[in-house]
């Protein structure tokens, strides 16, 4: 049972009445039995909401900060049902309007429609619903509620997209569909050319030049099927919040965008795209990935507060990847690299080619600008340290072969493309 503003509209003039016309208890008792007695009627002859049944349809999936459409259907066996109805969603669901007024005529159906816009990736569930009907005088109401499960699965926005259409313009040059050609690298042989300076002696074909006046070299279109393994680490390091144009998202997110943005373009370079998410096992797999399928298997995922275990992830590549190919991690440039991962470096770059991509705090490097005050100066002094740090690493991955993109959240999907299309570029993949 509910009751309305009516219900307290009354009273008051009930006060009245009975401060003004009956001033004794039985000016009180006339009037507490006028006012139970009109609760009484409307919750007789409001629309029961037990009796109702609920059926969804509308959108299932939607791109994080996309308006999507749920439509619920109210079907009453009962009388004329008149009320309030609510559709109730986690607040990251961001429901546009929960709450509708509802008319629903005597063994009749209507159709309510409530926007989301969700603001979280991951799968959004509907809670309850929630039925006000209100009797004739409109004073109080029959309440109940249903569970009429839904779920509509937010996936990752895929900001970086707008990056697109110059990296494949890039890409298009490099494959020949434009009057740029590579030399000196790669494997795939296009044409003969006169020598010129600047060209890669070991390009030179010695058996083309003997029959000709000219010193022949010869040039080769960027590699086709080769094979990307991306691996995204998902442990208690990429939870961790830092700021960006988009605001303060973890960096397993801006790692998302990134494997998104190089799938998108591997795929349109005909190269075979593998992930896998990744903390102390295999969170999600998805071979011959396509961006689809990958946003669909990146949506659900959130960070582990686990360590992540390098010598697992470095055994499942290995058995995964059966061919040479370039594997992808996306991590966290920290010093657990230097103890996890450089051992086994040596294992796996034998047969890979290893490239890491990570998110830079922007926090940080505005901390090592700081020069205002004391603690300002003591906050950039340890800024500093940091940023050391990791250009340490940088540069003992380097020594063992290890390509480093190290990126502030906007930029890391761009760079990290722009690293991809170098390799390719220079016949390393």
């Amino acid at each position: 049972m509910a009751l309305t503003g009516r219900a307290g509209l009354l009273a008051l003039v009930g006060v009245l009445v009975v401060g003004l016309l009956l001033p004794s208890w039985q000016g009180i008792l006339i009037v507490l039995a006028v006012l139970l007695l009109c609760v009484a009627v409307d919750l007789a002859s409001a629309a029961s909401v037990k009796a109702l049944t609920f059926s969804r349809a509308g959108s299932t999936s939607v791109r994080t900060g996309e308006l999507c459409t749920v439509q619920l259907t109210v079907h009453n066996p009962g009388r004329r049902l008149r009320g309030v109805l609510r559709d109730a969603w986690a607040p990251s669901a961001g429901v546009v309007n929960d709450r509708i007024d509802v008319d629903v005529p005597a063994r009749g159906a209507r159709t309510a429609s409530f926007e989301l816009r969700p603001v979280r990736r991951g799968d959004r569930v509907a809670d309850r619903v929630s039925v006000r009907s209100v009797g004739p005088l409109g004073i109080a109401a029959r309440q109940g509620s249903h569970e009429v499960p839904w779920t509509v699965r937010a996936l990752p926005p895929f900001h970086s997209r707008r990056h697109l259409p110059p990296l494949l313009e890039r890409l298009r040059e490099l494959d020949g569909r434009r009057a740029s050609l590579i030399r000196g690298a790669g494997t795939e042989f296009d044409s003969l050319r006169a020598y010129v300076i600047g060209d890669d002696v070991r390009s030179i074909d010695w058996r083309a030049s003997a029959r000709s006046s000219d010193v022949v070299v010869r040039t080769w279109r960027p590699e086709r099927d080769r094979q990307v393994t991306i691996v995204l680490d998902t442990a208690r390091t990429s939870a961790g919040r830092v700021d960006g144009a988009l605001g303060g998202l973890p960096r397993l997110d801006t790692s998302m965008d990134a494997a998104l943005l190089l799938s998108a373009l591997a795929s349109q370079a005909r190269d075979q795209v593998d992930f896998v998410a990744f903390s102390t096992r295999v969170r999600a797999s998805v071979p011959r990935a396509t961006v689809p399928t990958l946003v669909q298997a990146m949506a659900p995922l959130e960070a582990e507060l686990v360590e992540f275990d390098s010598r697992a992830a470095v055994a499942e590549v290995l058995r995964r990847a059966g061919r040479r190919s370039l594997v992808v991690l996306l991590t966290t440039l920290d010093p657990s690299i230097e103890h996890g991962l450089l051992p086994l470096l040596p294992t796996l770059a034998s047969r890979h080619h290893l490239l890491i991509a990570s998110v830079a705090d922007p926090a940080v490097h505005a901390m090592a600008s700081g020069r205002g005050d004391l603690e300002a100066v003591y906050s950039a002094a340890a800024a500093e340290r940091t940023l050391a740090e990791r250009r340490r690493l940088t540069a003992l991955l380097a020594r063992h072969d290890v390509d480093v993109v190290d990126a502030l959240p906007d930029d890391l999907p761009r760079t990290l493309a722009d690293r991809y299309l170098s390799l390719k570029a220079a016949g390393k993949l």
